[in-house]
């Protein structure tokens, strides 16, 4: 029986893992931990191709996504205060953030359990409703800041 919740793991996301691992282990504590400016470099790019990753696999970030637009859209129209325009950037990020996570979680559970197995659905299931905790407090917020100014415009 497969996991009914389960999430395809792209074969390219661990393609280089081994080879990855071979050099890491290869190398000496002291030359894997030098600072170059090549690591930092390479550190980007991995991380720019997760998100690159997110993008194309994952339908709630777009949603996330357009949201977190309409929100900007409304702090210019609605002209908000700086400390309010701050409140909103990070309650965006902790959605974001929160859906990478639960992302992350879903594809280290289907790699340690492809098939169907109720205890990581359930790690599954807890992921998503931290994403949707963040979600539910990023609406207050957005209520709490928008709406007044909104029912003052009319």
């Amino acid at each position: 029986m497969t996991n009914k919740r389960k999430t395809i793991i792209q074969p390219e996301v661990f393609r280089n893992a081994d080879k990855i691992y071979e050099n890491i282990k290869s190398n000496s504590p002291q030359s894997a931990n030098k600072f170059t400016i090549q690591k930092r470099l390479l550190s980007f790019k991995y991380a720019f191709n997760g998100i690159a990753y997110l993008y194309k696999t994952q339908p709630n970030l777009w949603i996330h996504t357009v949201v977190m637009f309409v929100a900007l859209g409304l702090n210019i129209v609605l002209k908000i205060s700086l400390t309010e325009w701050a409140i909103i950037l990070i309650v965006m990020a902790m959605v974001l953030v929160g859906e990478i996570f639960n992302t992350a979680i879903e594809l280290i559970v289907d790699f340690i359990s492809p098939e169907y197995n109720k205890k990581a659905g359930i790690i599954k299931d807890v992921a998503a409703g931290g994403v949707l905790l963040t979600v539910f407090v990023a609406v207050i917020v957005g209520f709490l800041i928008y709406l007044p100014k909104i029912i003052n415009l009319f």
